[in-house]
């Protein structure tokens, strides 16, 4: 009876989701960072961008951007060649708390100005 019950109890769960949390970005905040995108990958469970951005005392500095998954990314317009290597843009980012070169996605444009993934 009491294997049955835990069986019962078992199949009626909702399923547990995987979650990874946001909580590391400082949403309080916004940044743009204007660059070049050194490699964009679409990969689960979060698509990345790796971005040049002009350094403030010269040089250059990597910033590692997040994004949703591919398949949140479909859904809003991306492609896996929504973006490239060597591809200008400007993007609107939710830093990293802890300050060093990290940020959640937010939105972002081309060089031409037009919305990033479709603009959705």
């Amino acid at each position: 009876t009491v294997l049955l019950g835990a069986a019962a109890l078992a199949l009626a769960a909702p399923p547990a989701l995987a979650h990874h949390s946001y909580a590391m970005f400082d949403r309080a905040k916004t940044l743009t960072l204007n660059g070049t995108v050194r490699e964009f990958r679409w990969t689960n469970p979060h698509s990345w961008i790796q971005l040049q951005v002009p350094g403030e005392n010269g040089g250059t500095d990597e910033w590692s951007v997040e994004m949703g998954s591919p398949f949140e990314l479909l859904r809003v317009g991306w492609t896996a060649k929504s973006i490239k290597a060597g591809d200008k843009v400007s993007i609107q980012v939710h830093p990293v708390k802890d300050g060093s070169k990290g940020a959640g996605f937010v939105s972002g444009t081309d060089a031409e100005g037009h919305p990033l993934g479709g603009g959705k």
